[in-house]
């Protein structure tokens, strides 16, 4: 099979904010190896059949080494996310990256979760406080979706209260990857990476109960721990994606759940099904973002078709969390959907390291929010809700409710 010669760009919008782009099926049902143009017009080959993305996402042939010279950039400047020379920081393969793992890890189990549940609901409850305030109707994006994980994963790294707010603007800087020049985006980071900096000058001063105090009391290389500068990039990489993702896939949970309020009305009636509700609303999830890029270093296979080494690959784990080969009734959200096995946090030795923590502040967003307001509804009709166009992890502008 050749690959498709009709080139699409990517992200494919949707007609609606909470729906598919109908081109989905059909990329998985003709064109399952597609050429697209991202935003900084570079060609890449895009995947969206389930066993097709979990493989790539398996394989350490496909690596993360967006960097390399013919590697497709996906903004217009070679901006967003991190600077070619920070990205290469963090450990990308093999067993420095699986001791970075291992490091890391050990304060996102699911456990040291469950510890963390009553502070995360304690901070919900004072975030619907300050909603309920404020009045009817609010925009839960900004008034729980938000702060929630902001100042959870704040918390985690020693990040003074304070200082918590700060972070929205740099997260938006290196995750969007259209609003910003690439001028803007390098100040950003710089301040960011200063900030980091003066952070973890201050933790060797004075140690506190929190992960960057941990790494820094593990040692350095010589003692199986992580250089200051890895210290510093791990705490920029987990402030940025321990919050960003799930801050927006609160909103878009609670949308998908109103939009069709007889699914609200059965989690009233039997709140034991939130677990599954919030898998099978990461599964529904129409608005994910860009995916996971991948560079090929190596001549490879997929689906029929050779790729040759230097292809960047965009694997879409929503497109592949809706094929009906993998999920039954995927077009349908069934909120007792069980085993639920979805991509949308990865596969494999790159999988989502924070899944437990964001899995905890899905349950917790939702549980709260059915206690606190039952009679939460969304305030707009569901073709009015807006996406967040160029981000990089997807999200709604707003979720306008009322209760």
């Amino acid at each position: 099979m050749s690959v498709d010669e009709h080139v699409l760009n990517y992200p494919i919008p949707g007609d609606a904010a909470l729906d598919p782009p109908a081109e989905w099926a059909e990329l998985r049902g003709k064109c399952p190896v597609a050429h697209v143009t991202l935003p900084s017009g570079d060609r890449a080959t895009l995947l969206t059949r389930y066993e097709d993305v979990k493989q790539v996402l398996a394989d350490p042939r496909f690596t993360r080494q967006l960097n390399a010279p013919d590697a497709a950039r996906m903004s217009a400047d070679g901006g967003g996310v991190f600077s070619s020379e920070l990205a290469t920081i963090i450990p990308d393969s093999g067993e420095e990256h699986q001791h970075w793992r291992r490091l890391i890890g050990r304060w996102f189990t699911a456990k040291r979760m469950n510890a963390m549940r009553p502070a995360m609901i304690q901070i919900a409850d004072d975030l619907i406080d300050d909603m309920v305030k404020r009045g009817s109707p609010g925009d839960l994006r900004a008034g729980l979706g938000f702060p929630l994980p902001v100042y959870v994963i704040c918390d985690m790294l020693g990040v003074p209260a304070a200082d918590r707010d700060r972070f929205s603007y740099w997260s938006d800087t290196l995750l969007n990857l259209t609003r910003y020049g690439k001028a803007e985006t390098d100040a950003a980071q710089g301040e960011f990476f200063q900030y980091m900096s003066d952070l973890v000058a201050a933790k060797r001063a004075a140690l506190g109960d929190d992960l960057l105090s941990e790494l820094i009391t593990a040692g350095g290389p010589e003692d199986g721990g992580l250089s200051d500068l890895q210290i510093l990039v791990t705490g920029m990489a987990l402030l940025v994606a321990g919050h960003e993702t799930t801050a927006n896939m609160i909103g878009k949970m609670v949308a998908m759940l109103l939009a069709d309020r007889s699914r609200w009305e059965r989690l009233l009636a039997d709140p034991s099904l939130i677990r599954t509700a919030v898998e099978e609303s990461l599964r529904f999830d129409a608005n994910a973002g860009v995916g996971l890029p991948r560079y090929l270093n190596a001549e490879t296979e997929v689906s029929g078709t050779v790729l040759p080494r230097g292809t960047t690959v965009v694997c879409s784990m929503a497109a592949a969390n809706r094929d009906e080969t993998a999920f039954e009734n995927a077009g349908e959200m069934d909120l007792t959907r069980s085993p639920n096995p979805h991509l949308a946090f990865g596969s494999g030795a790159h999988s989502c390291l924070g899944q437990a923590l964001a899995r905890t502040e899905l349950q917790v967003a939702l549980e709260v929010l059915l206690r606190r307001l039952p009679t939460l509804e969304l305030a707009v009709r569901v073709e009015e809700l807006e996406r967040v166009e160029g981000l990089a992890v997807g999200g709604l502008r707003e979720v306008p409710v009322r209760w």
